[in-house]
């Protein structure tokens, strides 16, 4: 379980083929920042761009670590496989950390693309497609986890495939995750609110109702 705030930008140093077919994953050499994995121990939990991973060497000499990920979870996120790139870190909530976020499980939902991100005033707009499946569960103001980032909705336009909903990001948020580097035309991993999630499963079983108004007439 994660909350969306980012406590390190690492950066993936290198990537290994775990087989020869397609049916195979890989395995990711992480390069973390200063002191980052002296807390960190094998079989950790550890998002990457909001993808929920786990520890499977550990090289605190030169802070780096490798996660092991499947064919699965590479054809259903975005950002994990380039050598050089940066990616989000959050390690997994304690029980006594503060929820700074929202409740984030790690698990990524879909596959967006960045439609805008330009500066407006102090701080910077960002856009993003959804896809179809996704589109029912944001409404302005709510939360959504853009690369493990946790965001609040300002606005939601809905599309004939999807909807974009548009974010505002302060500078710090730019300057401290990996968001900073994203372009037009960028996928990014999304994660739909827990509590959303919950809701939509509860309306399609029909175990929301409306109470009958009771008859208050003598």
């Amino acid at each position: 379980m994660f909350t969306g705030i980012i406590t390190g930008v690492g950066r993936i140093a290198a990537v290994h083929d775990l087989g020869s077919s397609s049916s195979h994953g890989k395995r990711l050499h992480i390069a973390a920042p200063p002191a980052y994995l002296d807390d960190v121990g094998l079989g950790d939990s550890i998002a990457l761009n909001g993808a929920c991973m786990t520890v499977t060497t550990l090289d605190l000499p030169r802070q780096e670590f490798t996660i092991d990920i499947s064919a699965e979870s590479l054809d259903k996120t975005a950002g994990l496989t380039d050598p050089g790139a940066q990616v989000n870190l959050e390690k997994a909530l304690r029980a006594q950390d503060r929820l700074g976020g929202h409740i984030v499980s790690g698990h990524v939902d879909g596959i967006g693309k960045v439609s805008r991100f330009a500066p407006v005033g102090e701080s910077w707009e960002l856009r993003v497609l959804v896809p179809a499946g996704l589109a029912r569960f944001l409404a302005y103001k709510g939360s959504i986890t853009i690369n493990g980032v946790s965001l609040t909705v300002n606005s939601v336009q809905d599309l004939a495939d999807g909807c974009e909903v548009s974010i505002n990001l302060i500078p710090h948020t730019v300057e401290n995750t990996s968001l900073g580097q994203l372009r037009e035309g960028s996928p990014v991993n999304l994660e739909i609110d827990t509590v959303a999630r919950y809701v939509e499963r509860m309306l399609q079983a029909g175990a929301i109702a409306v109470p009958p108004q009771k008859d208050t007439q003598p």
